[in-house]
């Protein structure tokens, strides 16, 4: 016999964005293009069903350029950017390359530049380590810009001799930038911000939709990979907005079923680099178990496309 009825909230937008979109189509058409090898340099994006997927038309992933056996073959650069450091590596190799940086990310990296020659000193607030923020930061030498993680870094910060501005990782969590972005401006009052925020519109939206009906849920799960940032914010904003208990599922998860159990409301989402696929997955697998209703809560249609690049095409 079936176990008890549960009640899914599916909420949209979920899972991929444009820039992701565009990163994954620019791989397939650089293999239509060129045929089979061509390298990437790091994941294309933080998922790891896109990059087995990806492998098996052809798509061979390394983590920098000299692994790279073939030097004839392309090369396409991640959606999350790349220091200016690694085109040039690529041009001394003589190597083609494609840059599948999402434009988003792109724009940040141009504010960035821009602000830096009008003589601003840049803070990017983000998480260390992360490729995008590797990416950005390698826009500038390394003593015109330094990384802001939490509000305590904006509070201690020492001021430069330069006027100070700030650009942003694109996929932070809104409420938690908010507070860092706060108390940069508090202590840098003249502190020059982007014209337009730098979170991109992706991650804004997937935020508000779980946020939306976070506190109606006892449990809330949010489908993607261990090292996606804006996954890993979904969690926590899930469990910021009134659900007791958020998780993420990954490739290695096991659905945790006791917990289930003893829930009423289930609040689903996924993060901008997991495929739906996942989603239907998860799903099936508590069909398996429960008895499941679900209703679908979409609180904006995404409606924006990334164009590949015109020599792709």
């Amino acid at each position: 016999m079936k176990n008890k009825e549960i009640k899914i909230y599916l909420v949209s937008p979920r899972g991929f964005c444009a820039g992701v979109d565009r990163a994954i189509e620019i791989v397939k058409k650089t293999i239509k293009k060129y045929g089979t090898p061509v390298y990437v340099r790091h994941e294309i994006v933080h998922n790891k069903h896109v990059v087995e997927n990806l492998k098996k038309i052809g798509a061979i992933f390394v983590d920098e350029l000299n692994e790279i056996e073939d030097k004839s073959r392309p090369v396409i650069f991640s959606a999350h950017g790349v220091p200016k450091s690694i085109p040039k590596e690529a041009s001394k190799l003589n190597m083609e390359y494609i840059d599948a940086t999402c434009p988003l990310v792109s724009k940040v990296h141009r504010e960035a530049e821009n602000l830096n020659k009008k003589g601003f000193h840049i803070l990017l607030i983000g998480h260390k380590n992360h490729p995008e923020v590797i990416g950005t930061m390698g826009q500038l030498p390394e003593n015109e810009i330094d990384l802001i993680q939490t509000v305590e870094d904006a509070e201690n910060y020492k001021e430069q001799n330069k006027d100070l501005a700030f650009v942003t990782q694109t996929t932070l969590s809104v409420d938690d930038t908010k507070n860092t972005i706060t108390a940069l401006k508090k202590k840098f009052p003249n502190i020059k911000e982007p014209a337009k925020e730098d979170i991109c519109y992706a991650t804004t939206n997937r935020q508000s939709a779980v946020k939306s009906i976070a506190n109606k849920c006892d449990i809330f799960f949010v489908i993607g990979s261990r090292n996606s940032s804006n996954s890993l914010r979904l969690v926590e904003v899930a469990s910021q907005s009134g659900c007791k208990y958020s998780e993420l599922i990954h490739a290695d998860s096991k659905i945790p079923v006791n917990k289930i159990k003893e829930c009423q409301t289930i609040g689903i989402s996924s993060g901008a680099s997991a495929p739906e696929i996942l989603v239907q997955n998860f799903i099936n697998e508590l069909k398996k178990t429960f008895i499941v209703k679900i209703k679908e809560v979409e609180i904006i249609k995404e409606n924006i496309i990334f164009k590949t690049p015109g020599k792709l095409n």
